[in-house]
Order: structure tokens, then sequence, then C-alpha cells
């Protein structure tokens, strides 16, 4: 089985951003809508899934979900398929087939990676999705059998097509007072002089990734 991760730009995803009252009733909850992962087409990877794959990996996700199952997803993907509770962002609500296509809608959490996403979609921030699961890759057609998603994760928008996203993790880690960032993250909540400044320093973070 191999490691299978597949890019979608916020245009290629036809990503929607949606705002709607948290379930506990304080304020509202950012979420993100669109395709999570193509089927039928040969992708960048030059992989083609199968509609019948995506079909029963998205089906396997939306039963967890049913089921009461966090499904959880990173800023930024990892080289394995562990979930890393200090890099998640978000939650998978819902997942399902559409065509070929496997489309899901996904809840921005208030982790410190959560806000750093929400004051990126805020800023105007482009930001993508991209499938992590197992499967093995047919070496001559490049079709993936016995495919599982195990989660999809937010990605940067790449600056060129087919381009893999710079680590946004890595890159604020890099910047003057960076670790200072994350930290201001942790207590945003409903502070505005802290969100304020929050936004200011992931602005000066994407002016100098470029994306």
């Amino acid at each position: 089985m191999n490691l299978l991760r597949e890019h979608l730009t916020f245009d290629n995803a036809r990503m929607e951003l949606l705002s709607e009252d948290s379930t506990d009733g304080k304020g509202k909850s950012l979420y993100m809508k669109g395709i999570f992962i193509q089927g039928g087409v040969k992708n960048a990877n030059q992989r083609v899934y199968p509609t019948d794959e995506i079909g029963r990996a998205v089906d396997t996700i939306a039963q967890q979900i049913k089921e009461g199952y966090s499904v959880l997803g990173e800023l930024d993907h990892p080289d394995d398929l562990k979930i890393n509770l200090d890099r998640v962002c978000h939650m998978i609500t819902d997942m399902w087939m559409d065509g070929p296509n496997g489309f899901g809608k996904l809840k921005i959490l208030p982790t410190p990676m959560g806000q750093l996403v929400t004051t990126m979609l805020q800023s105007g921030v482009k930001l993508g999705v991209s499938s992590r699961g197992s499967g093995n890759v047919n070496e001559s057609s490049g079709h993936v059998s016995d495919f599982e998603i195990v989660t999809v994760d937010i990605v940067a928008q790449p600056s060129a097509p087919n381009a893999y996203p710079k680590a946004v993790y890595e890159g604020l880690m890099g910047m003057r007072h960076g670790h200072r960032v994350l930290d201001m993250a942790k207590d945003a909540g409903a502070n505005q002089k802290v969100q304020k400044y929050l936004a200011e320093e992931v602005k000066r973070l994407i002016k100098d990734l470029k994306i």
C-alpha cells in the first residue's frame, strides 16, 4: 500500500466559504465546502481514481461521521497517515459523491492552526485541500485500487500549476517572532486586540511566502 496525497487548489475544488451559527450558540463557525477528491481523470500525479474506488472510500468516511467518529485534518500534511493533534485545524463534517467526484464539508476549529486558517481565509488567501490516504497504484496505467481515505488536509495555494504547497507551519516557525505568533493563535479567542495582531502577523507570513 502506498501513501497517496492529491492536491486541489481553491478554484479546482470549487471551494465555497460558509459561515454558520455554531451548535453551542456562541457566534459563528467557518466552513469550507467543495470537491475533496476527483475521480475518473488522470491527475497531476499521473494517477487515476476510478469512481467506484472513490465511492467506497467516501462512504466509509461518511459512515464514520454518522457514527460519531471525529475525522480531523491538519494544516499542510505530514509524510505519513497519522493525525498530529498539534497540527489539527478542522474537522470533516460531511462527505458525499456527486458524479465522479468526492465532495465534502469541513469545519474550521478554534485550535491554534485553525485560528491561522481562519485569519488567512478572512484575509483573502485561497487555501486548497489535499486528500491523504492509502492504496495500490498500477505502474503502467496509474489506476488506483484498494483506496482508503484517512483525512483531507488544508494546504496553501501553490504559486504555479501543480506546484507542491509550501509548508505554512514551517514558514511561520522560520519567521522572526514566529513562535510568539503561534502562542497568540492559542489565545486569540474573542479578544479583538489579539485577533488584530494575529491578522497582521499572518499577512506578513503570506507576503513572505508569496502564497
